[in-house]
């Protein structure tokens, strides 16, 4: 009964109800209990997220460029994003993790969630075949790769700053991360940005790249 609730949720009933489990056994519990873990599925899964999301970028996005396409697929198929579908689906409450992990929320830690994707899309694969497994993949990137293809031409806040800084010779750009906040599976990061040492602004993220971003972007809007 435990699983049909993640079952239901991520649009597949397993055939293999041990496929399912075997995906969501962090290594750290299968040391303790002497059974194997889903690395070998993550690994699979892994491929197979390129291939199906480089498949969907080819067919629905034909006027991206090659280098295009591989800057929307790191996107959409990074820690970041595959936590978010993590989360979306509750993994953390499936998850079978070792006691030390399970004390400190390892269960809700982004790489342990992102990881135990690749490796539920293994388990479909095998359980009913790449089309289904599929289906699952593209109900849950097309939303983000959508978003991903809107904005690849555009410079990131970080790269305009940078030209904008650079313009009339070499400076010195550097940013750095203030403090973490909150617990491991829910952090919020606060980075600083500087010219020559000299504080521009500071921004605030869930990701050191987010806050990063929007301290760049911040320094930007004090320029002007």
């Amino acid at each position: 009964m435990r699983l049909e609730k993640l079952e239901k949720d991520i649009g597949h009933s397993f055939q293999n109800k041990e496929l399912l489990k075997q995906a969501l056994i962090h290594k750290s519990y299968a040391y303790e209990n002497h059974i194997e873990s889903n690395e070998k599925l993550e690994f699979l899964g892994d491929s197979i997220l390129e291939f199906i999301s480089s498949k969907y970028l080819y067919t629905h996005f034909p006027k991206l460029t090659e280098g295009e396409m591989t800057k929307v697929r790191a996107d959409i198929v990074c820690e970041e994003s595959l936590y978010a579908i993590a989360k979306k689906h509750n993994f953390s409450d499936f998850l079978y993790v070792g006691k030390s992990e399970r004390n400190s929320h390892g269960n809700m830690r982004p790489a342990i969630m992102a990881d135990s994707v690749e490796a539920v899309i293994a388990a479909i694969y095998f359980d009913a075949g790449l089309e289904v497994a599929e289906k699952f993949i593209v109900a849950n990137l097309e939303g983000p790769a959508k978003q991903a293809a809107k904005h690849v031409g555009e410079k990131d806040y970080k790269t305009v700053l940078q030209e904008k800084l650079q313009k009339n010779g070499e400076v010195q750009i550097s940013y750095c991360i203030l403090k973490e906040e909150g617990p491991d599976h829910d952090k919020t990061f606060t980075a600083q940005v500087s010219c020559n040492d000299k504080k521009l602004a500071v921004g605030i993220g869930k990701s050191k790249k987010a806050a990063e971003m929007q301290a760049a972007q911040k320094a930007l809007e004090n320029i002007k």
